[in-house]
């Protein structure tokens, strides 16, 4: 996405969340998931900027790093509410197609099928990204400033629901798929992040907690 083109992340929270909460069917639940996740990766990247200074030299070089990851992931996750938006639009304008002749009922079902692909594959991309948000986050729980440990589980948490309200755009989607080769790929996917979010939020809450007292 162009730099200097505005997008949803520009808006003011209060413009966001009304039109959230209005009768527009965008933003939704995907794009939620996406604000949730970037939210989650402000948090981590928080906490790497803290831990940095004369206390953290030896962890200086990879909080940097981290910080700098979890910036990238949040202009991934704005990338990838602009394309959840758009792939609903795409889908809603297959849906009014024409279906009179034969010839129109083959062109929308083919159009139906590639914008439900599309609506799968964006929220699918958004939950690998929590999962790598969530991996990142598990290898500085024990190291990171202990000031600020409560924030790295406020991203856990973040990244985890973020993920799994993903997973539920995914699941309202797949059984509209007829490819079933793509449609069991998308399944197999959506069932090892799932296992895999739930066991690094455990994780990294865990370590989080331990170190509170």
């Amino acid at each position: 996405m162009d730099n200097n083109t505005a997008t949803t992340f520009d808006q003011s929270i209060r413009s966001f969340l009304d039109a959230a909460a209005s009768k527009s069917h965008t933003p939704g639940g995907g794009s939620i998931a996406a604000l949730a996740a970037a939210l989650g990766a402000s948090m981590t990247s928080m906490v790497a900027n803290l831990t940095q200074g004369a206390k953290f030299v030896d962890l200086e070089a990879n909080m940097q790093q981290i910080a700098s990851e979890m910036v990238a992931n949040i202009r991934e996750c704005d990338n990838l509410l602009e394309a959840d938006m758009q792939s609903f639009d795409t889908y809603m304008n297959a849906l009014k197609l024409p279906k009179d002749t034969d010839e129109q009922k083959a062109a929308r079902s083919l159009a139906l099928q590639s914008a439900g692909i599309s609506a799968t594959e964006v929220p699918l991309r958004l939950a690998e990204l929590c999962r790598d948000a969530l991996l990142t986050s598990q290898t500085i729980a024990k190291t990171a400033n202990k000031n600020v440990i409560s924030d790295l589980g406020v991203a856990a948490f973040l990244l985890e629901a973020a993920a799994q309200s993903a997973l539920l755009t995914v699941d309202i989607n797949l059984p509209g798929l007829k490819d079933l080769d793509r449609k069991n790929q998308f399944t197999a996917t959506r069932d090892q992040i799932q296992l895999d979010i739930t066991a690094l939020r455990q994780s990294i809450v865990t370590a989080v907690r331990g170190r509170l007292a």
